[in-house]
């Protein structure tokens, strides 16, 4: 049973690595077999982990760039892959809509949105043929309103991300290549470190979230091994809630 979330001998992509939920990511497709090229801006954290783990390779990558997107592909199959994309990069500021303004939209959306179909693409057409997978990371709020946080850029974005799952999952079945997303709920990461210090803000996470209590880096581990690896190659086109009921209410 073990072997069906091994990754033994493959070749995987996380962008968005140098922190949070996608440099927890690397640790645990290395964990399973796989060579994982690490991809972030910030360079001096990607050595750290590359230092840390011999089946970690930095690579520095800005994922608005077309070109470093590229590279980062690149580099993956000059090491035999990639097999495995995990598109983690990911970008939110919590700004009112009347505040927010159309350059700040497509910030985010660059991040979010734009660079996760360019990774997948680039990523794709190196697969072709052979077959892969593309773990997108979404969000709860791609799957619904934000409210009361302030976060229609956001939204937007990560409901893109959903939607982009859908489709590139049954564009590139054919391919070979199976598409599926996982929506994180309430983690510890850069982007909720400021309400994570808030009490009365985790008070009020803790009540709206059925299971009362935000989730741990740890329990991506599962979703996460399925939707890369053997174990979920029927699955494609899907996102996975990881929130702890909280779309669920």
């Amino acid at each position: 049973m073990s072997g069906l979330f091994s990754l033994d001998g493959r070749v995987a992509i996380v962008t968005g690595a140098s922190s949070g939920i996608g440099r927890h990511m690397c640790g645990v497709l290395a964990g399973a077999g796989a060579t994982v090229v690490a991809a972030a801006r910030r360079e001096s954290r990607l050595r750290e982990l590359a230092e840390a783990d011999d089946r970690i390779i930095a690579q520095a990558c800005d994922v608005t760039v077309t070109e470093d997107c590229a590279r980062v592909v690149e580099r993956a199959a000059e090491l035999g892959g990639p097999h495995v994309l995990v598109n983690a990069a990911g970008f939110g500021d919590p700004v009112p809509a009347f505040d927010l303004t159309a350059k700040e939209f497509r910030r985010t959306l660059d991040v979010d949105l734009t660079a996760t179909f360019e990774m997948s693409v680039h990523a794709a057409q190196a697969m072709r043929g052979r077959g892969g997978s593309i773990v997108n990371i979404a969000s709860i709020f791609g799957l619904g309103a934000s409210w009361p946080v302030t976060q229609a850029a956001y939204c937007a974005a990560k409901g893109g991300v959903v939607n982009l799952t859908r489709q590139l999952g049954a564009e590139l079945a054919d391919e070979g290549v199976r598409v599926n997303a996982i929506a994180p709920g309430w983690f510890p990461s850069e982007l909720t470190e400021e309400m994570f210090a808030d009490e009365k803000a985790m008070r009020w996470l803790r009540r709206n979230t059925p299971m009362r209590r935000p989730g741990r880096l740890d329990e991506f581990d599962g979703p996460l091994l399925l939707l890369a690896g053997d174990a979920g190659g029927f699955i494609t086109g899907q996102t996975i809630a990881v929130d702890g009921g909280w779309t669920a209410r």
